[in-house]
């Protein structure tokens, strides 16, 4: 299959925006991913955007047209929700139309207003991504049902919350340079292990942030690209997508993510690439149990090794394989329908050395990004490589 060039990316910072609106941030980002770009707007044949909560944050459904008309862009839209993992599925669909030969350039992104409904507002929301009748009417929120998870890793295959420690002081860590993180200071682990507890095991600093923000990319073929001159050296060449069973309670496993694993298969063989080949990922750590089942799930780990990732080394900005150079979820921020396209504008830049962090990875040349939807019921992955 003919891979996809990453024309142009752009992001809002994330965080605390609630005086603004979901259009005054898709419209930034946009702005920035066409000057990125080089790309007319009236070259675009679709937009693609993805958000999970504007009825609840904003009143405002019919996302689409609406968001089209923020980014100046005359063309069709269309709205995903799928989670957290909302703009990544629009990147999916993207790059489907794109091989197709429907389309030539699609702009793609997302964005959620969360800080406007205050924490209790934000979490009920975030809530209706899990079982209404038989997870939420029974009080569960996702902390509790990634607590449930972690417990149940450290039951099959060990660990203590000291491991999920280090993994919130590495994305800290990765955070600092990057000035649309939401949190850009360092931790140690003992900040970690002391901060009030959340859900047991996972506490205040095991849990991404409730963010505000947007991301854009402008994706097209690769015969535009080169049609166009345009300097586009990192492409999409690879795709996958996966599911599991919705609630908690009726999957096969707890303490592994087989969406995860699906997608990531799936996208590997779509580029001619394994794990093995991968140089650098963003990886969804809404939680720091979340790193663990991903990394694990797209065998950058193995199974029941990946608690100790962070810990020895491996997946800091100096080890094997960095994750989440970006700082993550955890700590550049998790504004949930932009995180998708987010980790392809952090990937892109990473690849194409224009990142504060790509000094860490100069040599590198095949990228990952995963993007989950509620207890990874969801999961989307995607493979970038440097094409030119």
């Amino acid at each position: 299959m003919s891979d996809i060039r990453v024309a142009g990316t752009g992001l809002t910072a994330f965080g605390n925006a609630p005086e603004r609106t979901g259009r005054d941030l898709f419209a930034e980002a946009s702005i920035a991913a066409f000057e990125d770009s080089g790309v007319p707007r009236e070259d675009v044949d679709a937009v693609f955007y993805g958000n999970f909560m504007g009825e609840l944050a904003e009143h405002q459904g019919h996302q689409g047209p609406l968001m089209a008309e923020a980014a100046g862009v005359d063309a069709p839209a269309t709205r995903y929700e799928a989670a957290c993992a909302s703009s990544g599925v629009a990147v999916r669909d993207a790059v489907v139309r794109i091989r197709s030969g429907a389309a030539d350039v699609v702009l793609v992104g997302g964005v959620e207003r969360m800080t406007n409904l205050g924490t209790a507002g934000a979490t009920e929301a975030l809530a209706i991504a899990a079982d209404e009748l038989w997870e939420v009417r029974a009080g569960m929120t996702f902390p509790g049902a990634y607590a449930l998870m972690a417990q149940a890793y450290f039951t099959e295959y060990g660990g203590e919350h000291e491991d999920l420690a280090h993994i919130a002081v590495k994305n800290h860590e990765n955070a600092l340079p990057n000035d649309n993180a939401q949190y850009q200071n360092a931790i140690e682990v003992s900040d970690v292990l002391e901060a009030p507890q959340v859900s047991s095991p996972l506490g205040l600093y095991d849990s991404c942030p409730i963010s505000d923000g947007a991301a854009a990319v402008v994706l097209t073929s690769a015969a535009y690209a080169e049609a166009h001159g345009l300097e586009a050296p990192v492409a999409i060449t690879g795709s996958g997508q996966g599911g599991d069973r919705f609630a908690l309670h009726d999957r096969d496993y707890l303490a592994r993510s087989p969406a995860a694993r699906e997608a990531g298969e799936e996208a590997y063989a779509d580029a001619g690439v394994d794990a093995g080949d991968v140089d650098v990922a963003e990886v969804h750590d809404c939680f720091t149990i979340a790193e663990v089942l991903a990394i694990e799930a797209l065998g950058l780990e193995p199974v029941g090794k990946g608690i100790t990732a962070a810990r020895d080394g491996r997946t800091t900005a100096e080890g094997e394989t960095p994750i989440n150079l970006s700082g993550g979820l955890k700590a550049k921020g998790h504004p949930v329908g932009a995180t998708g396209a987010s980790q392809i504008a952090e990937i892109t830049t990473l690849l194409a050395g224009t990142h504060p962090n790509s000094e860490s990875v100069d040599d590198a040349t095949i990228g990952v990004t995963h993007n989950a939807g509620g207890t990874v019921a969801s999961a989307v992955v995607h493979v970038l490589e440097v094409v030119a």
